[in-house]
């Protein structure tokens, strides 16, 4: 099987690399990779924590479908996002995020205290095995699959709603990984089809008060923004 090549693209934050192979490639190694796919609820999360550390790195866009060779011998899984830090390959955004906030530790994205921390993680392994695979299902399944995980997505973000009142951010007072999880699932409500109830205006609010922040908009690739329209 022929695998392709991996596109690149260049945005604010980010560097444009070669297509050459990880081996032949001196630059690839000495530099902060990403390999992401160009509209993926998970690739942006792990482009949300760059963007709000502030940091640069070489963004590879790839088919998830046809994985360039790099990313073959680097994942044994072939997945996306795969970081690549000089000799160091991480896979898994959940995996990805916490190394980066431990990496770069300014703005820190996690509280101090551990009880606040373990809430964060739990949060997030829900939105991983209950959120995430229903918007999956939705970009990618059949009609009839599509149907029933909008449905129940839009029933678990209405469910969340007094957890979107709690704080100005999710479960936290200030900005967090659980956010860099959650706003890009609430980025994609409208072009996923999930139209919300008027009382769940405070999950629009939350979204907006990350939307507008200049590095929330550095996260995303050119297929992500014409997902919504924003006022800024």
């Amino acid at each position: 099987m022929t695998r392709g090549n991996a596109p690149t693209e260049s945005v604010t934050g980010m560097r444009s690399v070669g297509g050459s192979t990880m081996a032949a490639s001196p630059r690839m190694r000495n530099a902060l990779t990403l390999f992401s796919a160009r509209d993926c609820v998970v690739c942006h999360r792990v482009r949300l924590v760059l963007a709000a550390k502030g940091v640069t790195y070489d963004l590879i866009t790839v088919d998830p479908a046809n994985p360039p060779e790099d990313l073959v011998d680097l994942n044994p899984y072939h997945t996306v996002p795969t970081l690549v830090d000089r000799d160091l390959v991480l896979y898994a955004a959940s995996v990805v995020t916490e190394y980066l906030d431990e990496r770069y530790p300014h703005p820190p994205l996690m509280p101090v205290d551990p009880l606040s921390r373990a809430r964060l993680r739990l949060a997030m392994l829900r939105m991983e095995h209950e959120w995430v695979p229903h918007v999956q299902s939705i970009q990618h399944g059949t009609k009839v699959q599509a149907e029933a995980a909008r449905k129940r997505l839009r029933e678990l973000v209405i469910a969340a709603l007094p957890l979107f009142k709690a704080s100005k951010f999710f479960l936290n007072p200030e900005m967090s990984l659980a956010d860099c999880a959650m706003a890009p699932i609430v980025w994609r409500l409208p072009s996923l089809g999930i139209v919300l109830p008027k009382e769940c205006k405070p999950i629009e609010d939350y979204g907006m008060r990350i939307f507008r922040n200049p590095g929330f908009l550095r996260s995303l690739t050119p297929e992500e923004r014409v997902l919504r329209e924003i006022a800024l």
